[in-house]
């Protein structure tokens, strides 16, 4: 992923942008056939101090994968917007020489995937899941042998997921001058589509931390 200096989040904010519950994303795992595509699996995953915690069903067809191939990618990307070519023209230019543009905010952790068959840890990975997801409680505990989650358990494996590099983009217009930046953040709250509300706050967020652009 290209990051420009102005596209760049640091640790705090990219983990306050996922929040405290758990992010949902693509688990990129490469195929133990190198002529096929790699599996991508959309799933939550939970953020346990340097690692991801992952359960899925043990009929997916990920599992022969991702132990041949343990270095995997977890990807999420959120507060997306299609900028349009009329939004981004000079000052004073015509609108038709604008040249348009995609804000999104991404996350890429690259990690060490280690699977969870044993059925004590996967219940303490559900508990730190629940933990996480749930964490106002109202659910049945987790527990081997207990019912519901117990006779489940068998039904499903876990991935401990060692974070060994984390990218972060946050790609707004950084380095585009304050006023060009509140126009398109207006423009954006104006049109109102999918996730335009939340580009546009992330725009204004960015904006009111870090001012102007200087390139150092």
């Amino acid at each position: 992923m290209l990051i420009h200096p102005w596209d760049s989040a640091s640790a705090d904010e990219w983990r306050s942008w996922l929040g405290t519950t758990a992010p949902f994303g693509q688990l990129v795992v490469s195929n133990s056939d190198p002529s096929e595509a790699p599996l991508v699996i959309p799933t939550h995953a939970v953020i346990d101090g340097d690692t991801l915690l992952i359960h899925l069903a043990r009929p997916n067809s990920v599992w022969q994968h991702v132990t041949a191939h343990p270095r995997v990618l977890f990807s999420v990307i959120g507060d997306y917007a299609y900028i349009p070519s009329t939004w981004r023209a000079k000052a004073g230019g015509p609108d038709e020489d604008g040249v348009p543009t995609s804000y999104y905010a991404a996350v890429q952790f690259t990690c060490d995937a280690t699977v969870i068959a044993d059925a004590e840890e996967k219940a303490e990975l559900l508990r730190t899941q629940l933990r996480h997801l749930q964490p106002e409680g109202d659910h049945a505990e987790v527990g081997v042998g207990l019912p519901p989650y117990g006779r489940m358990l068998s039904g499903i494996l876990g991935l401990r997921l060692q974070i060994v590099a984390i990218d972060a983009k946050f790609k707004y217009d950084d380095h585009n001058p304050t006023e060009h930046r509140h126009n398109v953040s207006r423009r954006l709250v104006e049109r109102g589509a999918l996730n335009d509300a939340g580009a546009a706050a992330e725009q204004t967020r960015r904006l009111n931390e870090r001012g102007e652009w200087k390139n150092e």
